[in-house]
């Protein structure tokens, strides 16, 4: 599965949210992709247009302009039947450094986090 975005928006502690590292995104079509964890949560969440799924050993590759999300064949409907979502991304309005802490947080300890920055 495939999604462009001109915007990811990270935060890698919400405060106002239970200290909640949430990751975020729109494409052109209004669909949206949401992956977010609670530090004392040993899974994270999956939420691609409203449906959310509940998600560990999730593997995150962090590139220059692509962000790929690899999940296990069995969890495939959090993805619409799909184990690979690559999302397609702007990093000139992005916050890189928030993107890299966001993903780290919400990976540590539950997936696999790599960054090819």
């Amino acid at each position: 599965m495939q999604m462009t975005t001109a915007l990811l928006i990270a935060n890698p502690c919400d405060e106002e949210e239970d200290n909640m590292a949430m990751l975020c995104c729109h494409n052109a079509q209004g669909e949206m992709f949401l992956m977010s964890r609670y530090p004392d949560e040993d899974e994270l969440e999956i939420t691609l247009d409203g449906e959310p799924s509940t998600l560990e050993g999730v593997k995150v590759t962090l590139g220059p302009t692509r962000l790929k999300i690899e999940i296990a064949a069995a969890d495939a409907d959090a993805l619409n039947g799909d184990d690979v979502l690559e999302i397609t991304y702007d990093p000139k309005v992005t916050d890189m450094v928030e993107l890299e802490l966001t993903l780290q947080n919400i990976l540590k300890g539950t997936g696999t986090f790599i960054s090819q920055l």
